[in-house]
Formats: C-alpha cells, structure tokens, sequence
C-alpha cells in the first residue's frame, strides 16, 4: 500500500509539473497532453489512477518528452500516433498529421452516395486515413490512395494495410499530370480528397503546423491555393461513375470558391458545402451527373 501511494504521489507532481511548462508554453490543452506523454513515458495505455507501478528510467523519459511537446513538436509525432475515426494511424515525420475535422467526410460519402462503395479513390491521400478508415467502416470496399510523396506514400500503405488487408492500394503520383493508371481505376463509386488549399499569403500560425507538416501538403498552388483543388476536381469528374460522389474538404472561406470551380468544370449536377461541426464551410459535395450538363446548367445550392 505504502509504494501504491508512492507511485499516486510521483503521478500526480508529474502531472501538476507537465501541465504548468506546457501550459507556459502556450499550448491549448496542457492538462490533456500532459496526461498523454505520461502515460507514453509510463508504457501504458491504462488510465493514470489505474497505474500502480512506473517503470524504471520513467522521470527521463518523461522528460525528454516534455521537452519536446514544449518546443511544440506535434503530440501526435512524439507518440507516433494519431487518432482518427475508429483507428489509431501510424504517424511520421515529414507527412501531414490527420484533423479530427477531416472525420466528417466519411459520414458525408455515406450520405449522398447510391449504389454501393465498392470502389473507392483518395486523392492527396497523405497518411491514408481516410482511406483506412473507408476500408474500416466499409468492409466490402477497395480503396485506391493517390500521394505525390513518396514518404507518405509509404505510410498511407502501412496505414491501409493495417485497416484492411489486401484491400487497398498507394499509387505516387502527381494529380497535375496525367496519371494512366488513375485514369484506369474508373468508374468508381466515391472520390475522397483532403488537398492541400492554403493561398501562399496564409500562413499558418501554429508552430505545429508551419513548422511540421510538409509544405507540399499545406499550400495548394497558385494565388488562390486553388490548383491542386481544381486538379481534383478534374480528376473526380473523370473518375466517378454516375450518381458518384466527390468529398472534398477545404478552407473556411473556400466554399463558394470550390463551387464555382467545380461548375467551371462541368460534369456534375449537384454542389453543394458542407459544414464541419463547428458550423464552418469546409467539404464540397459534388455528384457526377449521368452526362456531362450544357454549360451554365449546373445547379448550385447551399
């Protein structure tokens, strides 16, 4: 009893001290990540007031970590972890880390798609999450990951094969030229994207953000941001069977933007944003039309 109250007395400093230097360190949530570098240093995934027992070398390693999360070095890079949907994805250095946000467009393809989910494409898939979690939720589907890097290349397939093996596939490449084999994988049932869109005039503040996430991942060309969007919207248009649905998130600002590009294209008879759950302008919702409309016919709503 004497060492169980030893190790609660050694859990409770830790979490009062990890707290206040990340809390000085101007982080949002000090408490909850202060909590979740103790357990990491701790080797569990139990409960702190569950723990009756702290492994040697636990005060360094506790440490070292602190030390990270205070020169705000991502959570999710010092566990090697993130969260997303129902999985717990592989996270890397230099590959754009998953947001709860992006969560919503799974609910959003099952809501205005038809006929099934057989076929399933990621554009600028990153670390594959929504692709695992297409290959999670959906277990008769196939998924097909597009990413230009090949580190997150390589992680998006580690992340789909882990949520459904042998059902999913990465193909590197750049949605700005053409890509034969991505033009060969139609028709499918749903394109998913999460692009980069940043305009090259905004940049993020977060030193998470501007300082770990790749560039490449964040700015989406042009002065608007808008190249790589349009690029998958071009891509859908060709992908998609019809009655097909592209999910595509972007900025808070960006809906009408995606809209109009979307209709600029041509191809699709319904547009439309949606918000996150914050109430916010964040995904397209374009469905593939059986043919392609006459210009000025396409039909937008909100």
């Amino acid at each position: 009893m004497r060492h169980e109250l030893a190790v609660r007395e050694r859990l409770r400093n830790a979490l009062s001290e990890t707290t206040r230097r990340l809390g000085e360190a101007g982080l949002a949530s000090p408490s909850v990540d202060a909590r979740a570098l103790i357990a990491h240093a701790a080797g569990t995934e139990k409960p702190l007031v569950m723990l009756d027992e702290l492994p040697p070398g636990f005060d360094a390693r506790l440490e070292r970590l602190t030390a990270r999360r205070e020169q705000r070095e991502p959570l999710q890079l010092i566990l090697g972890r993130a969260p997303f949907r129902r999985l717990m994805l592989a996270v890397r250095p230099g590959v754009f880390i998953p947001r709860p946000e992006t969560e919503l467009a799974l609910d959003l393809m099952r809501e205005h798609s038809s006929g099934g989910l057989a076929q399933v494409v990621d554009l600028c898939a990153g670390s594959g999450a929504l692709g695992a979690a297409v290959l999670d939720e959906v277990p008769a589907s196939r998924v097909l990951s597009v990413e230009i890097d090949p580190i997150a290349a390589d992680l998006s397939a580690e992340n789909l094969e882990l949520a459904g093996p042998g059902r999913g596939r990465v193909l590197q490449a750049d949605l700005m030229a053409e890509i034969p084999e991505l033009a060969a994988a139609a028709p499918v049932d749903a394109v998913l994207s999460n692009p980069p869109y940043i305009p090259p005039d905004a940049v993020p503040r977060d030193p998470e953000v501007i300082e770990h996430d790749p560039h490449r991942a964040l700015f989406g060309g042009g002065e608007d941001g808008f190249e790589v969007p349009r690029a998958v919207i071009a891509w859908a248009a060709r992908l998609l069977r019809p009655g097909g649905v592209l999910i595509m998130e972007h900025a808070d600002v960006q809906g009408a933007a995606a809209r109009d590009a979307a209709a600029e294209h041509g191809g699709f008879d319904l547009l439309t944003t949606a918000p996150d759950l914050t109430g916010r302008d964040r995904f397209l919702v374009a469905r593939r039309a059986p043919e392609a409309p006459t210009p000025g016919s396409e039909r937008l709503s909100r």
